[in-house]
């Protein structure tokens, strides 16, 4: 275990802060869209603690990811976008952005479902260590860690978020 302490619900308020300032520069609402499981979790409060009432989507990066026939369809929820793509204005929110890699699958499925007008990344923590050439719009903290260690987000059953960092 790391001693890397991150204060999730800290970074979660200065998150909701720098999404109030983005979504100035829309003339209508984004439509908000969440990377399974992390970025999902981020977007259901969001969508409540910013008064959005348009429908939120969720994409997995499981049928798209490159390293699928190791990983398979693990942990990974679904995709759901409950509104239509094609011309729409995206924010896709994820907790963590290490290499790249989940965001390269997660577009690569967003696409099969239309193409949108624009779309924005945003990641409550920026590590580092990228391997293809994907950058947030915004992210609200970034930190070094190894690459032998993961960074997760958690969510505890009353909502709060924290974050786990593990050996692999």
């Amino acid at each position: 275990m790391s001693s890397l302490t991150l204060d999730a619900e800290a970074l979660y308020g200065d998150l909701l802060r720098g999404m109030r300032l983005l979504l100035t520069s829309y003339a209508e609402p984004p439509q908000l869209v969440g990377v399974a499981s992390g970025g999902a979790w981020l977007v259901q409060r969001l969508q409540t603690d910013l008064g959005l009432t348009q429908p939120a989507g969720t994409l997995s990066s499981s049928m798209h990811r490159d390293d699928f026939s190791q990983r398979g369809l693990a942990s990974s929820g679904q995709t759901l976008l409950p509104f239509d793509v094609n011309g729409a204005h995206l924010i896709v929110l994820d907790d963590v952005l290490y290499t790249g890699r989940t965001i390269r699958a997660v577009l690569n499925e967003l696409f099969d479902y239309g193409r949108p007008a624009s779309v924005k990344l945003v990641v409550l923590v920026d590590r580092g260590g990228r391997e293809l050439p994907v950058q947030p719009d915004l992210a609200v903290a970034r930190v070094a860690l190894p690459a032998s260690q993961t960074l997760e987000l958690a969510r505890a059953e009353d909502g709060q978020f924290s974050f786990r960092v593990q050996d692999r």
